[in-house]
């Protein structure tokens, strides 16, 4: 199903926050790939804050600024939460993508490099020099191997059929395979950071 953003922020960012925790909840195996943007479960406060103030000037949405990013940022919680498992795939660029001053973008960049500590989490990052076996995408989440939500400028996608999920699957599975981890992704990290000193 097609569903626009203005009509999903109509009463609010806040609520459009809120708004995905049950599906959060109920995912135990949770993927996601994005492009240009960190990922809202590694976001932190002051990256959110920036990135929701310029969704919500962009689309017009109504001024809960602090309470969508308290919601975000609160949603969270479940990276720490036993029996629940993330994998996220960054493109390089995602790191150098400057959201707010450059002040948030190190403490960004010094946030993921925590959270891919926790033993729930795995991040890989798609370095740029990377030969390519699949293009870069729009961002998308796995929900277990149920459902795929894509985000595009003006709505959000539910992809429900079972072999659009399979190609989305396999997809994310060959960005996975290009993809740096653990001491090389952190080195990736810290190279980006050099840009915003």
């Amino acid at each position: 199903m097609y569903v626009e953003w203005k009509r999903l922020h109509r009463t609010g960012l806040k609520q459009l926050q809120e708004s995905k925790v049950p599906l959060y909840e109920t995912t135990r195996l949770h993927r996601v790939y994005c492009s240009q943007l960190v990922p809202g479960f590694l976001q932190t406060p002051e990256y959110a804050w920036a990135l929701l103030k310029m969704f919500g000037n962009f689309h017009n949405a109504p001024d809960d600024l602090e309470a969508a990013v308290a919601a975000r940022i609160a949603r969270n919680a479940l990276l720490r939460r036993p029996g629940y498992r993330f994998k996220f795939l960054l493109e390089e660029q995602v790191l150098r993508h400057q959201i707010g001053d450059p002040s948030v973008m190190r403490a960004q960049l010094d946030h993921l490099l925590a959270v891919a500590k926790l033993p729930s989490t795995s991040i890989g990052i798609i370095p740029v020099t990377t030969p390519r076996r699949l293009w870069a995408l729009e961002a998308f989440n796995i929900f277990d191997d149920n459902l795929i939500q894509v985000e595009l400028l003006t709505a959000t996608v539910n992809v429900t059929q079972p072999s659009e999920i399979a190609l989305y699957i396999k997809g994310f599975a060959d960005m996975a395979a290009m993809a740096v981890v653990g001491a090389p992704a952190k080195r990736l990290i810290h190279a980006a950071k050099q840009d915003f000193l």
